[in-house]
């Protein structure tokens, strides 16, 4: 259905400052209007004779089930042409006039003509034609998800360095600057401004900044960083908080404890004592304690994928789920589901899973009781079915949808049936879990409040990661809240 676009307050001082900025980055919480404030700046821009044509980087998702819609939906932007290069016929996009190209960050090489090589150092390398692309005539970048360039090392950054020069406006959009620390930010200014902001590197951007954190891995934000960081970014961004322009509604979480059975506590024990050992004799490395909090996790989630390591009397019990072997450990997470299930007495719940084998005994939990098939979002589900499902959940038609976080975290709009999440299983990631839970916290709901059920086993990595999120909260946070108070002094 067409109708008028009403601005918010938010959304008219978002649309005058990418009117007024060439280069800008708009920090705004989920459900704010992000994508349509840009439209409406664009459309200003256009007619001014400003803009002619705008190359959109996004979430794969986001390119077929967002920009698109809201171009659809309101009648101010109608006039925008908008095509979507992606797919099998994406060629004949690109060769159809239009004034928006939407592409993912993987198309980029396409669209770019990128080739990788390794240099004498073992780095990598990437070139593209550049005369091709400025053939294009692209004036205005806009990249919705910022954070998708926060890592600098990415041929996805080396890629999109090439092409930054040639566009007249840089626009950038995200929710979660800082979702995982400081450090990212980086990438997503200099996308922005070149380098104006923290130079043009991020060797010198940590070494102003930051300390080396322990053992050499990591980095740790040096005593009084946090405000320089916030002063030097103020004058290229604007951030609009949700509470203050849009009836949002509240957020509850809860957690779920419970104690791992004695088989599982010995996996998990055995695995945290070779890793606590290896960090004593200081040969751990940032990859096998990686691995290590990975094995840790899917024990505490009810099974671990099956290697070299696995005990004889555990690979009697393998299951082979999307092309892998995997060995069940317990059912306490899937049983504190269901009864959660059994609790919420029909309120729809979306659920995050992270591992395969995590969906696999979530798709057995839900066949038993609801005698259908699991719906859910993840990797292999197209565009087209996700937005069946979330029709169908915005009808109140599904009582349990799944979803992965790295799949389900941005373009899909769940607020209009169900308020309650359910984390089956915990990430590190604080972006994966604010996008997550915004799809049903967010402008449009017709509940106040919003309940996110945590699920964690007791004494284990699993809490250690609820209470780092929540350490990693405090840092995106400070940040947004510096840039929130900058406008209003």
């Amino acid at each position: 259905m067409t109708e008028h676009w009403t601005p918010h307050e938010g959304q008219r001082r978002a649309v005058e400052y990418l009117v007024s900025h060439q280069f800008a980055g708009l920090f705004a919480d989920v459900g704010v209007g992000k994508t349509s404030s840009v439209l409406a700046a664009f459309s200003i821009l256009k007619k001014r004779g400003f803009a002619n044509r705008m190359l959109l980087i996004a979430p794969l998702r986001v390119c077929h089930l967002v920009w698109p819609y809201e171009i659809e939906k309101w009648i101010e932007f109608r006039h925008l042409r908008i095509e979507v290069l992606h797919g099998a016929k994406k060629d004949a996009a690109l060769a159809r006039e239009a004034d928006i190209y939407v592409i993912n960050p993987d198309g980029l090489d396409w669209l770019l003509g990128a080739t990788t090589r390794t240099d004498s150092r073992g780095r990598g390398m990437v070139t593209i034609d550049l005369r091709k692309f400025k053939a294009l005539g692209f004036d205005l970048l806009t990249i919705d998800e910022l954070s998708a360039f926060k890592t600098t090392n990415t041929n996805r950054f080396k890629t999109i360095k090439h092409i930054l020069p040639t566009f007249k406006r840089r626009w950038g959009l995200t929710a979660t600057p800082a979702a995982n620390g400081l450090e990212g930010l980086f990438g997503q200014v200099y996308c922005l401004d070149q380098g104006r902001t923290f130079g043009p590197y991020i060797t010198h951007y940590r070494q102003k900044y930051f300390i080396s954190g322990y053992n050499g891995f990591g980095w740790e934000l040096r005593k009084g960083a946090e405000e320089e960081i916030y002063e030097r970014m103020r004058p290229i961004v604007l951030r609009l908080a949700a509470d203050d322009y849009v009836d949002m509604p509240d957020l509850v979480e809860r957690v779920l404890r419970f104690d791992l059975p004695s088989e599982a506590r010995r996996v998990y024990d055995a695995l945290a004592d070779d890793m606590i050992a290896a960090i004593n004799d200081q040969v751990v490395v940032a990859s096998n304690a990686a691995a290590a909090s990975v094995k840790l996790r899917q024990v505490c989630n009810g099974g671990v994928y099956a290697d070299e390591e696995t005990p004889p009397a555990l690979r009697k019990r393998v299951i082979r789920a999307e092309g892998r072997e995997w060995v069940p450990l317990h059912d306490e997470k899937t049983d504190l589901l269901d009864n959660l299930v059994e609790e919420l007495q029909g309120s729809p719940l979306l659920v995050a899973y992270d591992f395969h084998h995590d969906l696999a005994r979530i798709q057995a939990w839900h066949l038993k009781r609801f005698k259908v098939e699991l719906p859910y979002i993840g990797a292999g589900v197209s565009a087209k079915r996700s937005a069946e499902l979330e029709a169908a959940w915005n009808r109140g038609e599904l009582p349990v949808l799944a979803g992965a976080p790295a799949s389900i975290g941005h373009g899909l709009n769940l607020q209009h049936a169900g308020n309650h999440v359910c984390w089956y299983g915990m990430t590190w990631n604080r972006e994966f879990l604010d996008q997550f839970n915004g799809r049903v916290r967010r402008q449009g709901s017709k509940h106040h409040t919003v309940f996110v059920h945590y699920i964690l086993a007791r004494d284990t990595i699993d809490e250690v990661i609820y209470a780092a999120l929540k350490g990693k909260a405090r840092v995106q946070d400070a940040l947004l809240e510096a840039l929130r108070n900058r406008m209003s002094s």
